[in-house]
Parts: structure tokens; C-alpha cells; sequence
């Protein structure tokens, strides 16, 4: 049984003037101006409020800012370590910070040197933090107002205690659990969309 065998023929390969003439060409026949040529690989411009986006680092600025006004005004009481759940209050908060502002100077990096932070594993690494860090925060927060409501309505002992910090401070965690929510998953988003 005889089988038709396809016939092959080498291509030649263009020198690298001739294949960057050739985009410029193709380029300019799709209509877009002269010289401009997109180098190949280049994908579609990261949502606002990715990573290495101005919006990005907005956000970036915004948690860690929240956090460590969190931070600030349970530390300025002096019974907070009385109670657990202002003590992990601030824990959350300092890891906040510290994870926001680390992210926010990968963020400056990226975009003073104009570079897509779409890397697999730092999409990764990013959305694992968030999520580690939000679900913390959250969790703090979210204690530290039941505590606070406990000493304010339910045992009306707010003369005692520094209740305005407490709120003040809880509602900063949960400030910056909010501006942390985008974050998490627009890295969720894009990590899930490879």
C-alpha cells in the first residue's frame, strides 16, 4: 500500500533588519501610525489595580495606611494588651503593614522601570499573601468589634476603658481589610486566568 508522503520545503529564516521591516509593514497596514511595532509576546494591558499598576500601588498605599493607623491608636491605649483580641489586632496590623508596604515598593519598581508584574509565581506569591493577610485582618477586626461592643453596650463599662480608640481602631483594620478585598482578587483573577 503506497501512502502519499507530504512534500517539505525549508523556509528561510529572514535576517533581523528584514523580519523588523516586515512588522513595521504589518503595522502600518492594521493601521497603527508609523514606526510604531508591538514587539511579539506583548499581552493586553494589566485591569487597574493590579499589581504594578498605578492603581495597584493605590491600593498598596491605601492598606498600608489603614493598618498602621490601626496600629497606632491601639497602641496608644495602654490596656489593649488585656484583652486577646486587641493583642491580635495588632499583630494583623503589623503584618498588614509590613506586607503592603513591601508590595508597594515591588510596585514603584515595577513601574519606574515599566514592567509588567504578570509572572506566574509572583502572581502567586501576591495572591497567597493577600489572602493570608486579609483573612487575618479580617479575622482581628472582626473580633476586636465584638469585643469593643461587649465592653460598650453589653457591659457599659466605656469609663473605664478607651472605647473611641477601640472603635477607631477596629474600624481602621476593616478599612484596610476593604482597600486589601481588590487586591486579592484582581491576583485571584489573574493567577486563575493563566
Amino acid at each position: 500500500m503506497r501512502a502519499s508522503r507530504p512534500a517539505v520545503h525549508p523556509v528561510e529564516a529572514l535576517p533581523p533588519a528584514a523580519a523588523q521591516a516586515q512588522e513595521q509593514a504589518q503595522a502600518q497596514d492594521h493601521g497603527e501610525g508609523e514606526g510604531v511595532a508591538h514587539p511579539r509576546g506583548v499581552r493586553m494591558k494589566d485591569p487597574p489595580g493590579a499589581p504594578g499598576t498605578p492603581a495597584g500601588l493605590g491600593l498598596r498605599l491605601t492598606q498600608a495606611f489603614f493598618a498602621a493607623a490601626a496600629l497606632a491608636v491601639m497602641a496608644s491605649t495602654n490596656d489593649f494588651p488585656s484583652v486577646s483580641a486587641f493583642s491580635y489586632l495588632v499583630a494583623a496590623a503589623i503584618l498588614q503593614c509590613l506586607w503592603s508596604i513591601s508590595l508597594a515598593f515591588v510596585d514603584i519598581y515595577a513601574l519606574l522601570v515599566k514592567r509588567s508584574l504578570r509572572n506566574a509565581r509572583a502572581v502567586c506569591i501576591f495572591t497567597i499573601g493577600d489572602g493570608i493577610t486579609g483573612t487575618l485582618t479580617l479575622g482581628a477586626a472582626c473580633a476586636s468589634a465584638g469585643i469593643t461592643v461587649l465592653i460598650g453596650n453589653d457591659l457599659n463599662i466605656c469609663a473605664e476603658n478607651h472605647c473611641a480608640s477601640f472603635e477607631t481602631a477596629t474600624a481602621m483594620a476593616f478599612i484596610s481589610w476593604f482597600a486589601l478585598a481588590p487586591s486579592c482578587i484582581l491576583n485571584f483573577w489573574s493567577m486563575a486566568s493563566r
